[in-house]
């Protein structure tokens, strides 16, 4: 068992949207690529500080956050964030973290793109079930 790195891409949904509606040109979507820590014990996207001033993402609230060594702790969540894993996509909130961290790709998103995780062989990509569009529960 190991851990599962990816990439995966970021984009401002409202930039998306901003240029879908003739306001800005496409080369103005702030958008990036990383490396992601697939972290299935966590539930929300976490990307660090400077990644989310990066992206220009605005704080939509504060959350609670309890870590894996059970501190607590009051962080923004910001957003939204189009995170793209492959050929799939969600558009997501993202819990702001320090900054220069990690990023986390939790389950909440993982979720929402249908994908499946297999620590063995230190992958993800689509559950067998739904190699094309992400299968949902309605």
């Amino acid at each position: 068992m190991g851990e599962v790195i990816t990439e995966i891409g970021l984009e401002n949904t409202s930039d998306r949207e901003n240029f879908r509606r003739d306001l800005i040109p496409e080369n103005q979507i702030r958008s990036l690529k990383t490396a992601a820590v697939v972290d299935t014990g966590a539930r929300m996207l976490m990307l660090p500080q400077d990644m989310v001033e990066r992206l220009g993402l605005r704080e939509l609230r504060k959350a609670i956050v309890t870590y894996a060594d059970g501190r607590k702790e009051e962080r923004i969540v910001a957003g939204t964030v189009t995170v793209q894993v492959g050929e799939r996509e969600a558009e997501v909130p993202c819990i702001v973290g320090p900054p220069a961290g990690e990023v986390l790709l939790g389950q909440v998103p993982i979720e929402i793109m249908d994908l499946v995780v297999d620590c063995a062989q230190q992958t993800i990509g689509p559950r067998p079930e739904s190699p094309f569009l992400p299968m949902m529960r309605a």
